[in-house]
């Protein structure tokens, strides 16, 4: 298949050049630098998003102004293995067959492609259409602090094209709410024993993925499997912990953890065989969703202190029984989760842990509920709990007329009816449609595979029907 278009050339320089969020100033100089050689206008906010404003082409000056919005930043995942650095390193892109992927590492297609299509718009001769408003945001992934810093006062059309969906055949009227939950745990140390060794833990070969839109899978948290072990570890060996390390990202399924303990020196071969005992229940109980799955378990130099057994017990007492999946299903939309958690990320450093989860709901009583659960559950730990970056669900308006619109074209261009539904996941047409309640909002895009994890991968010939719809909406929008 061709990737020559002039979305796949700006995707080929977006991939090129680093932008995890947080760090996105570089690539929001690529777009600046496109819409100057274009010569449209930009204005850039302190949150470092950028707006451009494109005249319309010939003849196409009557119609109505359309908003083509996306994120620059992508969320930094990668195999073990991997040595690349995101912070240095160009994303190493890999066509197989008909899909496209990355090497051992996130692709950014979320929502690189989206960006990548909003400029090809601006850049590709054969585009037609009215008046364009592109706005590319920063730190989606992490805060979605780039909408919350938008001005309620910038954005002049009316109806908003958000194109970080990854579905193809599905319009995106609606999207789950989010809050963020953070616990730190404080520890107490004691000397290790001089009798003890040290056994290092590993979970790894999940598949991990997209905490929202992968959530309903069923796949395995690396956090949530060692924490059973360390359970039955401490009760059957006395065992005490060092320290626990689980998750990268707070919207990511968490893929691998890792774990120090310390046991008595005569226990290490039935610790060893307990190990691939637990490796071949969890392989069991996940056969047909994480085949990869492994556990395993080597000797290690003792550190000088471990948690106390009260500390020990407090940790992981809080880690098994704290919710992470599905927490309830919609009653409205068939298929579609309503509420969740993800327990993503544990980290021990000196005598604290601190413990992340992100709770996401269409439902704002059902999320503050959920929220509630776990800041009761974890200050029975003496935790101190925190609460933040808190967006609003995106409430559906099935009866616009813009949505009949752009379903006849994708039927037009598809050959089927596209599904007009809502996502489990956070967009920030939630937090645009705040500032702006009268703009009308819709989102898709094409099919992306296995978001926030290092099995990313985009469809080839999905991004270019997608590209093709898109034109085609900008050709024939009118008043």
């Amino acid at each position: 298949m061709s990737l020559d278009s002039e979305l796949w050339r700006h995707f080929k320089n977006l991939s090129g050049i680093p932008r995890p969020s947080g760090h996105e100033g570089a690539a929001i100089d690529y777009v600046a630098n496109v819409a100057k050689e274009a010569g449209c206008e930009t204005v850039r906010d302190d949150f470092g998003s950028i707006l451009i404003r494109v005249g319309a082409t010939k003849g196409m000056s009557d119609r109505p102004t359309t908003i083509l919005q996306g994120h620059i930043d992508m969320v930094p995942q990668k195999e073990p293995e991997s040595e690349h650095n995101f912070l240095t390193d160009s994303i190493k892109l890999i066509e197989d067959g008909q899909w496209l992927h990355a090497d051992r590492t996130t692709l950014g297609a979320d929502n690189g492609i989206g960006v990548a299509a909003a400029l090809a718009t601006m850049t590709d001769p054969k585009v037609e259409h009215g008046p364009l408003e592109i706005l590319i945001t920063t730190q989606e992934e992490t805060t979605m602090g780039g909408a919350n810093a938008l001005s309620p006062n910038v954005l002049s059309g009316k109806l908003l094209l958000n194109l970080d969906t990854e579905e193809e055949g599905k319009i995106f009227i609606g999207c789950a709410g989010g809050l963020d939950v953070s616990a730190r745990i404080h520890h107490s140390r004691v000397e290790t024993a001089p009798a003890d060794i040290c056994m290092k833990l590993c979970i790894g070969g999940l598949h991990g993925g997209h905490s929202g839109m992968d959530i309903q899978l069923g796949r395995a948290n690396a956090i949530k499997l060692m924490t059973r072990f360390l359970k039955f570890s401490a009760a059957t060996y006395e065992s005490m912990l060092c320290e626990i390390s689980g998750g990268t990202a707070r919207n990511a399924i968490p893929r691998n953890c890792t774990a120090l303990v310390t046991i008595d020196e005569e226990d290490e071969e039935d610790f060893r065989e307990a190990v691939e005992e637990f490796e071949e229940i969890f392989r069991s109980e996940y056969a047909s969703i994480e085949p990869s799955l492994s556990f395993t378990t080597e000797r290690v130099e003792c550190p000088s202190t471990v948690l106390d057994e009260m500390s020990t017990d407090d940790l992981i007492n809080a880690l098994q029984a704290a919710p992470s999946g599905v927490c309830q299903m919609s009653a409205d939309v068939d298929g579609l989760v309503e509420t969740s958690v993800c327990l993503s990320i544990v980290e021990t450093e000196g005598d604290v842990s601190s413990v992340h989860f992100l709770v996401r709901s269409a439902t704002d009583s059902r999320k503050a509920d959920v929220a509630s659960s776990i800041e009761s559950l974890f200050s029975l730990a003496g935790a101190e709990i925190e609460t933040f970056g808190e967006y609003p669900g995106w409430a559906p308006r099935p009866h616009s007329a813009n949505i009949a619109f752009v379903s006849q074209i994708m039927k037009e261009k598809l050959g089927y009816e596209p599904q007009i539904t809502a996502v489990h996941a956070g967009l920030e047409c939630a937090i645009i449609g705040s500032k702006y309640p009268n703009l009308d909002m819709l989102s898709f895009g094409p099919t992306i595979e296995h978001p926030h994890s290092p099995s990313e991968r985009v469809n080839i010939a999905t991004v270019d029907r997608f590209y093709d719809i898109l034109c085609a909406i900008l050709r024939n929008i009118k008043n």
